[in-house]
Parts: structure tokens; sequence; C-alpha cells
């Protein structure tokens, strides 16, 4: 289950798929309350939250994992996805403002490797958010669902990963305080398990959102900047204005 983008697409189309949706995006709408006029890019299976954060962004885009395939998206508009290995973005350094992990770092086989694509592709002011399933929470045992596939992470184990990376952690927030249970009376009260749980039960949230701001000094840029030579670049070329 899960072993390609149709079947995570399949998920966030059925009932339990749409709400743990709209409880994740509320969660990042919080975290990212404007993306207006920037550069914000998903990568793994971002795709059913990029609208509802980046409606007024300058670009936008999505990277999925060969492993899984891809799918076009949005829907009956101009394609906004590329297939790319999870350490080999065909991306300019320094282009892109905003970074969504999702259904990503869990997959990754090489989750330092993915991190450091990322350092490279972001902006110096830029900002990345990880989502990824709890290691101690319900949601990583929960194989119909796709939190439940992969490697689980600690608060602790998140935090090291960035630091190795060399982005500095900003801040954790939760999510998905509810079971896993497709029952409609757990489903109905969602909303308020999610509000009680980020004070009574922080530790069983099934999710963690980690932000992550990049840390620049003298030399790093050099030394972690991958040559781009033969790859096609999607974003940051000029575009001339017309007249």
């Amino acid at each position: 289950m899960f072993g390609s983008v149709y079947d995570l697409k399949a998920f966030y189309a059925s009932g339990p798929g749409r709400l743990v949706r709209r409880l994740i995006r509320q969660r990042i709408r919080e975290m990212w309350p404007d993306q207006a006029g920037l550069r914000v890019l998903g990568v793994g299976y971002a795709v059913p939250y990029l609208r509802g954060i980046s409606d007024n962004a300058e670009r936008v885009l999505s990277l999925m994992p060969p492993a899984r395939g891809v799918h076009a998206w949005p829907d009956g508009e101009k394609n906004l996805v590329a297939l790319a290995a999870e350490a080999e973005w065909p991306l300019e350094t320094e282009s892109v403002d905003r970074i969504l992990l999702m259904h990503s770092l869990e997959n990754a086989h090489a989750p330092q490797a993915l991190l450091q694509e990322a350092w490279r592709v972001l902006k110096s002011n830029g900002r990345l958010l990880l989502v990824v399933p709890n290691r101690l929470g319900l949601w990583a045992r929960a194989e119909w669902t796709p939190f439940g596939h992969g490697s689980p992470f600690t608060a602790s184990q998140i935090t090291h990963y960035l630091t190795d990376s060399l982005f500095v952690h900003e801040r954790t927030q939760r999510a998905l305080f509810m079971p896993p249970f497709r029952s409609f009376l757990v489903l109905r009260g969602a909303y308020a398990l999610e509000s009680v749980g980020q004070t009574a039960f922080p530790g069983l949230a099934g999710i963690y959102l980690a932000e992550a701001t990049k840390q620049v000094y003298a030399g790093a840029l050099k030394a972690r900047a991958k040559a781009v030579t033969g790859r096609r670049i999607l974003v940051g070329a000029s575009v001339p204005t017309p007249g």
C-alpha cells in the first residue's frame, strides 16, 4: 500500500484523508500565514497542501520521487509537478523561499542528502517545513494511512538531522491528535481532540511540523553548493518584462 503517488492521491480523496488534510493545512497556515510574492516548493507528496498555503505565491512547484511515480497537478491546469531524485533537484542554488517536505523525509533512502539538497536550493532567508510522523504517536502504526509507512521520528531526531544539515531549528508544532480510526464518530470529534490534545497529551500527536531556517556562514555556500551542469533548471531564470 502507498507504493505509488496514486495510492496517496486516493487516500486524500477519502473521507479520513480529507479531514487529515484540513487539520494539517490549518496548522501549516498558522506557521506560514502569508506567502505573497514568494517561491514555494513542495517535495515528496505535498500537492494536497500547496494550494492552501500558496494561493498568492509568486511561483509554486512540486517535486515527486521516481520510486513512487508522478501525476500532474493541479487538475485541469498547467502542470506544476516534476519527477526528481531525492538529492538531485533540477533547481538553481538559492532559488526558493519556502520548502515543504511532506511524505518525504521518513521515506528517503538518504535523509541527510535530502536535507542537504534542500539547504542548497533554499534562499539564505528562506524557511523549511518538515511534516513527519511522530514515532511515539498512533498514526505511525496505522498502515492504512501514509503516516504508517517509512521511518517515523522523535522530536530530538528531527532537530539532530536539521542541525547536521546546517539548518537552525526554529520551532516544532504538533497535529493529528485524533486516533487513526475510520469511524464517523471519531472523525466528528476530530476538531475538539485537536484543540485539547495540544495541552492535554502533546506527546501523542500523530505528526510533527518542524520549521527551520538556513544557517549561513563564511564559506558555507561554497562548501554546500552543487554543480548544476546538465540539469534542467525549473526556477530562477530571468523572464523578460513585456513592453
